[in-house]
């Protein structure tokens, strides 16, 4: 890792989930000055400076961004509010972006292209959402491509597709897979386990961002980032198997329904985007893989490191939890 020197350009990070940490340590990796936000503050990258801050507020959202040359939008909300808050959110992030005369890097996601019927998916497939949240996210998107049209600032978008690997928790490919595949238990599977579905690493959308966030003429458009050729499901649940070398049964949702940490709140919430595992869903990255020179993780590494991962994940949990019950 190579330290920043105090006059480089200041990348700000807004959020410190899966993908805001993942590329704040990578934007360290790079020897760029960092600052991460979130509503607590304790990020607790060493290098980075951590902020807190409640990025609903303009004046406080203004702060965070200060002196800033690109700022990256890497905040999530719970499903159940994503459509009452994230509109109020995109508001305030690009107003403080533009006064501090920075350019604006959006974490993005597939729901603005709705159902495809399985085509597979290129940034030129048709906007053709039809759930709630997919409408809210083209609006949004259509918001930001304007408001860098109309010269308030530079905006990039970059979708991924679900992600997987360390620090992935809450996802299709998560805690309710690699945890269970260790332990020899019962793994969740969504939908047709014999469709195509694309998987993006999370240390390639960290890459992808950062490449991003220095390519001001990249600038004006959505970019789907590194993604690996899509496997179907069992494929992958193949690897995971093969790579924890622990039998372990599946359980598959046909539709939305709970199940362990996926409560009836989110499922209720997620039914509308069901769609994505009873089609095939097939994202193509040729086009930033060409024009970046960037190639995607392969699958079978990406599962290995993201398996080493949950492996010590459990292990930490045992070892805190023996030693809470020693007297």
């Amino acid at each position: 890792m190579s330290a920043a020197t105090p006059s480089a350009p200041l990348h700000v990070v807004l959020g410190t989930g899966p993908a805001g940490t993942t590329l704040a340590e990578e934007l360290l990796r790079q020897g760029c000055r960092v600052r991460t936000v979130d509503r607590s503050g304790r990020g607790g990258l060493p290098g980075a400076e951590n902020v807190a801050a409640d990025l609903g507020s303009p004046a406080a959202a203004r702060e965070a961004v200060s002196g800033a040359a690109v700022v990256y939008h890497c905040v999530n909300v719970g499903y159940e509010l994503q459509v009452e808050v994230m509109p109020a959110l995109q508001k305030v992030i690009v107003d403080a972006t533009a006064a501090a005369g920075a350019r604006l890097v959006v974490m993005d996601t597939l729901y603005p292209y709705g159902p495809s019927g399985g085509a597979p998916l290129t940034e030129d497939s048709p906007w053709r959402a039809t759930s709630r949240k997919g409408r809210m996210r083209a609006e949004l998107d259509r918001a930001y491509l304007a408001a860098h049209d109309a010269g308030r600032l530079p905006v990039v978008l970059g979708r991924a597709a679900d992600f997987y690997g360390p620090r992935v928790l809450n996802s299709t490919l998560g805690a309710t897979a690699f945890p269970a595949a260790l332990t020899g238990g019962t793994v969740l599977a969504f939908g047709d386990l014999d469709l195509p579905h694309s998987f993006t690493y999370i240390a390639d959308v960290a890459r992808g961002l950062a490449r991003l966030g220095q390519e001001p003429d990249a600038y004006g458009r959505a970019w789907h980032l590194p993604t690996a050729p899509a496997p179907t499901v069992r494929e992958v649940l193949a690897l995971v198997r093969e790579r924890a070398g622990v039998p372990f049964e599946t359980e598959v949702l046909a539709e939305a329904r709970p199940w362990g940490p996926f409560d009836e709140v989110f499922m209720a919430e997620y039914a509308e985007l069901f769609y994505q595992h009873t089609e095939a869903q097939a994202m193509v990255s040729d086009a930033f893989e060409r024009r970046f020179g960037m190639t995607p993780t392969p699958l079978p590494d990406g599962i290995g490191a993201t398996v080493d991962w949950y492996r010590g994940r459990l292990a930490e949990q045992q070892g805190a939890g023996a030693e809470g019950g020693t007297a």
